[in-house]
Formats: structure tokens, C-alpha cells, sequence
């Protein structure tokens, strides 16, 4: 059996993961960002204490057994339209704070949670210490929180962030360090380059851990730039700043879309969010090697109104993703 560390969060981890259940022969361990600070996550931080569970919760649906209980998995990403307070809020992230508790621990709380939906793999979360993301931008601005580096104001975000890391540091799970030494595959991305995959590799320990395994190292580049972190980026500028982290050379195998295909009502309101399809400039090397696969799935996400967050449009087709890694695995 082989082991595959996915290494992200938001949406691009939960695409991925959601691929390659399907396939029986892999051992899957998702190392998860836990420095998100919008939305219901805000709220879980400032009012509850807790470190946040957003990304924590895509995974556990994700991965959920098919012989989980399907009401419970609806139950799960149900996000509550009305209630003062509550508006917004995941039953998921509820329920996980809830058994925090009970129990006394986040870490047991995902870890019953994981053994409620029968999960296919294992939930890593990065660190358990409560940190935020800072990121510093080539005019010299440093800003704290993921969320105002994901979503930024117009005057900052025409900026390129040329550092990120942790504040203050962080100590690493050893669960993530183990499962990044024993895996036969990483995988990073997609998901958003600063704010769900870095914000994993700046965790003291993680891109050391990474750049020493001797696992197949694969980055998928992202289907559309992002305003205030990869704005005007092409496939190289990508994979530059991942190895900007883990070191020089470390990555074996860039996953690249090939399909340009998108209706036109869709490359106009991303025009309106100032993103674009990312160009494959990567040309053909021998390191990293270069693979180029249609990838785009044909579905078009829609976001439920009570969703305030800036959610992405086109994502990776799950099955499609899932074989390209497997091929190369």
C-alpha cells in the first residue's frame, strides 16, 4: 500500500482527497493549514477559543466512509442562513466544538469525529498551537491574519508578498513530520498558493521535513491566479515560490491543466475578481518533469448566500486529479 501525504487546505484539499479515496491501494494522510481566521472561523478563535476546523471539516467529508450515515455527512457542510450569531456558521464546526468540550481537547475532537464518519486515511492538522499567518509585501506592509491576506483591500493587493511565515512560532505536530518521512508521494496544492498551502510549509519543521523525505514530491499548480497572492502569476512563478520554502530543485513532477475550456460567463466575473486562467510557462525540463493533463471539472461551483467568502468558481475535476497523481505514483 502506498502512502500519499496531501499537504493544503480549503476546497483544492477537499477535491483532492475526495479523488483519491476512491482508489484502495493508497494510504492517505492530509496535513491541514490551521491558521485560517474568516468567517465562522473568526468566531471559533475569538469566541470559543479554538483553533480553527473549516479545513478540518472539508477533509472529514471528503474522506467519509461511504458507509457513513449520508444525513450526517448533509448535516456536516449544512451552514446556517439565519440566527443571530449563528449566520454563516457550519453545523460541522459546532459540532466539533462542542465535543472540544466534552472532551477537554480540540485533538480528540477530531479524532472521534474522524471515527464517526469512518474515514478513509488520517486528519493531521499542522500544529496545534494557536498562530496567524503574516505575510510581507514588496512595499514593505506586513499584515497579520489569513484572512485579510486572502481577501485584501485594493491598495494592497496590487503588491506581490515576497515572506510569509508564523506568529508567533509554532511547534509542529510530530504526527505531520512522521507522515511527511514515511510517505511515498507529497502532493501540495492546489488551494490557494500563500494562504492553504505555505501557510503549511512556514510551520517550523514542515518544509525541512519535506525537502529530507525521500517521497516523490508533486505540486499541482492552481487553474486560476488569485488577487492579492498570485495576481499576473504564470505555472513558474508558482512553482518558484513552493521552492522558494522546501528548497531549490525539491519538487520531482508539476501537474499542469491543459484545458483552456470556460464558458465565457465565467472568464467575465473572474475578470471582475481580477483573475485569470494560469499560463503553463513552464516549458519541459528534466527537473521537475512537467505533466499536463486536462483537469478542469465541468461543473461550476455555486456558494450558498449565507457563505460570505470569496469561494473559487472552477476547480479541479476530483477523479481526473486522482488519476494523474496515481499514474505518476
Amino acid at each position: 500500500m502506498k502512502k500519499v501525504v496531501c499537504i493544503g487546505g480549503g476546497t483544492g484539499l477537499f477535491v483532492t482527497l475526495s479523488g483519491l479515496k476512491k482508489y484502495k491501494n493508497l494510504h492517505l494522510s492530509a496535513i491541514v493549514a490551521m491558521t485560517d481566521s474568516g468567517g465562522s472561523n473568526r468566531i471559533l478563535r475569538d469566541e470559543f477559543g479554538l483553533l480553527p476546523t473549516s479545513d478540518i471539516r472539508q477533509c472529514i467529508v471528503a474522506l467519509a466512509s461511504e458507509r457513513s450515515n449520508s444525513l450526517l455527512r448533509n448535516l456536516f457542510i449544512y451552514r446556517y442562513n439565519q440566527g443571530t450569531g449563528i449566520t454563516g456558521m457550519t453545523f460541522g464546526n459546532l459540532f466539533m466544538a462542542a465535543l472540544a468540550d466534552i472532551y477537554g481537547s480540540q485533538e480528540k475532537a477530531i479524532e472521534e469525529t474522524c471515527k464517526l464518519f469512518d474515514i478513509k486515511g488520517k486528519i493531521v492538522p499542522v500544529t496545534f498551537d494557536n498562530c496567524h499567518l503574516v505575510a510581507r509585501y514588496e512595499n514593505g506592509q506586513q499584515v497579520l491574519g489569513e484572512h485579510f491576506i486572502d481577501e485584501p483591500n485594493e491598495a494592497l493587493g496590487k503588491y506581490k508578498i515576497i515572506e510569509l511565515e508564523v506568529f508567533p512560532k509554532a511547534i509542529p505536530n510530530p504526527k505531520a513530520i512522521a507522515a511527511i518521512k514515511s510517505a511515498d508521494m507529497i502532493v501540495m496544492g492546489p488551494g490557494d498558493l500563500y494562504t492553504s498551502i505555505l501557510a503549511n510549509l512556514v510551520v517550523p519543521g514542515i518544509s525541512k521535513a519535506i525537502c529530507d523525505s525521500q517521497a516523490k514530491k508533486l505540486f499541482v499548480v492552481n487553474l486560476m491566479t488569485k488577487f492579492g497572492q498570485t495576481a499576473g502569476f504564470g505555472a513558474r512563478d508558482h512553482l518558484k515560490v513552493v521552492e522558494k520554502y522546501i528548497g531549490k530543485g525539491s519538487v520531482d513532477y508539476c501537474l499542469v491543466n491543459k484545458s483552456k475550456n470556460l464558458p465565457m460567463d465565467i472568464i467575465k466575473r473572474y475578470k471582475e475578481e481580477k483573475a485569470d486562467l494560469v499560463k503553463d510557462d513552464l516549458g519541459d525540463s528534466a527537473r521537475p518533469i512537467v505533466v499536463r493533463k486536462a483537469l478542469i471539472s465541468k461543473r461550476i461551483y455555486q456558494k450558498p448566500k449565507s457563505d460570505t467568502l470569496v469561494r473559487s468558481l472552477v476547480r479541479h475535476d476530483p477523479q481526473k486529479l486522482a488519476r494523474a497523481i496515481c499514474e505518476l505514483l
